[in-house]
């Protein structure tokens, strides 16, 4: 049973419908040639990000890859600002710089967006020790993909986490293949969970593909967290449905491996199970798709009139070497 309510189910289906849609017609602009550079789509994993960020307060703080636009959207940041990011408009999240692979709202405290692998994992170590000095019950919740694991940063991340007491929350989303390597091939220890231990770490391998699942586990993750118990790991074990990014040939996988792992879409999954508790029904989840259609193109509509940032302002925000000042760069 998911313990849910109608709405509250109707709720977290629709943050995944969001995400998913979202994704999609990213996809479709991208051919466009609408949104240019890098494009890293979440269409498999928005179980994660959904019930994950329905755990959190408004004062934890989220990190994530430059797989990251359905984290943003279900910690709240607008899909006007996240499609105008995309299209690297003057009204985007990031004020058109960052893009696809860094959205960025300090509103929402949501702080990337990180293209390098493994790099923000000792941010979000010291964002939770900033937590701890002050006192205040917030925490650091980083995301990252099971590529990371195999970086150094993610042990040593971990180990000053537990040896300061940091109250982080590390979610591991294991999607198999990083960027195209298979676990097997990138780790002796395929047991992700079980690398833990020698940090003093407690951690739980939950299915990433079952939002009810998901949800269940961050809350009581994130609840040990807050609640002084130090750092913990969460790995979701998950697939992502498209390439790695729309550069990538998929060669390193089986077609129908892929399909097979099409079976376990979150998202019908979780209509299913509302379905047979009788939480919600056709007519209602067609209503949800309109929704989520009515506000996709409007934050189509929301980019394709922004503005490009003005020429006057393009090394604003830029950092300069010593010896810069008096040219301008960097006002």
């Amino acid at each position: 049973m998911s313990g849910l309510g109608r709405e509250e189910g109707a709720r977290l289906l629709r943050e995944m419908v969001r995400i998913r849609r979202f994704e999609e017609r990213c996809g479709e602009l991208y051919q466009q040639e609408k949104i240019r550079g890098f494009l890293h789509l979440y269409i498999g994993e928005e179980a994660i990000a959904v019930g994950v960020m329905d755990a959190l307060g408004p004062d934890d703080d989220v990190l994530a890859t430059y797989r990251e636009h359905g984290h943003a959207l279900a910690r709240g940041v607008g899909m006007n600002e996240v499609m105008a990011e995309m299209y690297g408009k003057a009204e985007g999240s990031s004020g058109g710089r960052g893009g696809s692979m860094h959205i960025f709202d300090v509103g929402k405290r949501f702080f990337g967006g990180n293209a390098i692998v493994g790099g923000h994992l000792p941010l979000a170590v010291g964002m939770g020790l900033a937590h701890k000095m002050r006192g205040e019950q917030a925490i650091a919740v980083c995301f990252f993909g099971e590529g990371a694991v195999a970086e150094g940063e993610f042990h040593e991340s971990l180990n000053l986490a537990a040896l300061w007491g940091c109250p982080v929350l590390f979610c591991c989303e294991n999607n198999l293949y990083a960027m195209g390597t298979a676990l097997a091939r990138s780790e002796a220890q395929t047991t992700l969970i079980a690398k833990a231990p020698g940090y003093n770490v407690p951690a739980l391998s939950v299915d990433g593909m079952d939002l009810v699942a998901v949800r269940r586990a961050a809350r009581a993750a994130v609840k040990a967290v807050r609640e002084g118990g130090g750092p913990f790991l969460l790995e979701l074990k998950t697939y992502r449905f498209r390439a790695h990014s729309m550069f990538d040939a998929q060669l390193y996988r089986d077609k129908s491996e892929v399909e097979g792992w099409k079976d376990k879409d979150p998202i019908p999954r979780f209509i299913a199970e509302l379905t047979e508790e009788g939480l919600i029904d056709g007519a209602a989840v067609a209503a949800i798709e309109d929704e989520v259609a009515r506000e996709v193109a409007a934050a189509v509509a929301f980019a394709e009139a922004g503005s490009w940032e003005p020429v006057e302002t393009l090394t604003r925000f830029v950092t300069t070497e010593p010896g810069d000042a008096g040219t301008g760069r960097g006002a």
